[in-house]
């Protein structure tokens, strides 16, 4: 059974891994200035991270239309996919999931819709669990399953430098408040259940680090493990140097993609972790 396996660019999947497990990742869009840039093609993050705190406006971003979605479907069956599994970022941060569910209505009982109920890795290593397991031949109901599995074991946490750019976005109920002071935090998030909870905050980035590196040795050993960082990779380094847990593959530093970067703005640090 041929099964191919469709996801959006927030999944943060480096492009040697997207190829070798030939999954198909349609872009999100993101608007600077007015101007329409494909995520993750038309600019670079390290440009996009630099230019962020300059903008006179806000850049804003948008999901590809169900249109794309359909024409991508479409041709992947007409290449003779037998099934589609289509993953996306939670429909509580974006609206890809309504898009790609969209697009799917015309194919029926071959299209598989999925809400990973994360972001970035969180999501894409749902996505690369479920490439594997297709390229190695198994069935619909075995790929479905590996997508559970590791979503139930997956954790997502993060250290926001300020709450000035989630504040802005509005894509986060508890953010969109008038938070005065709260600004000058740097506020822990922890996506669960598809949604950013608020974990706490405080008030020094050294401190903040110090305290995320705390969570993620909790975890005890790991299946994987990513570190996200919204330029800074210094700090995504040296943080992945620290981290005391037995690993069964190798860690993966991730410069996260410009439509997650444009709500969280830049300097972030956090993780991805699968648990045993």
């Amino acid at each position: 059974m041929k099964i191919a396996i469709v996801t959006d660019s927030t999944a943060d999947i480096p492009v040697e891994i997207v190829k070798r497990n030939n999954i198909h990742v349609v872009p999100n869009r993101v608007i600077i200035d007015g101007k329409d840039y494909a995520d993750g093609i038309d600019i670079t993050r390290q440009e996009f991270y630099e230019r962020l705190p300059l903008m006179e406006s806000p850049p804003t971003t948008a999901t590809a239309s169900s249109g794309t979605y359909q024409n991508l479907f479409a041709k992947l069956f007409d290449q003779g996919t037998q099934h589609i599994i289509s993953i996306h970022v939670s429909k509580y941060f974006s609206g890809v999931f309504n898009a790609a569910s969209t697009g799917a209505q015309s194919f029926k009982h071959r299209m598989h819709v999925i809400d990973s109920e994360q972001v970035t890795l969180g999501l894409g290593y749902q996505v690369i669990a479920a490439a594997e397991a297709a390229m190695r031949g198994s069935s619909l109901e075995a790929v479905l399953e590996r997508i559970n599995n590791v979503r139930r074991r997956v954790r997502v946490i993060a250290m926001l430098d300020t709450l000035e750019y989630l504040h802005k976005s509005g894509r986060v109920s508890w953010a969109r408040a008038r938070i005065g002071n709260l600004l000058r935090v740097k506020p822990f998030i922890d996506v669960i259940g598809g949604h950013a909870k608020r974990i706490g905050d405080v008030r020094t980035r050294r401190r903040g680090i110090k305290r995320l590196l705390h969570l993620l040795n909790d975890l005890g050993d790991l299946e994987q493990l990513a570190v996200l960082h919204t330029n800074a990779e210094a700090d995504a380094n040296h943080f992945l140097q620290e981290y005391q847990g037995k690993l069964d593959t190798e860690a993966m530093v991730i410069y996260v993609t410009t439509a997650i970067g444009t709500h969280v703005g830049p300097n972030g640090l956090g993780f991805v972790a699968v648990q045993k």
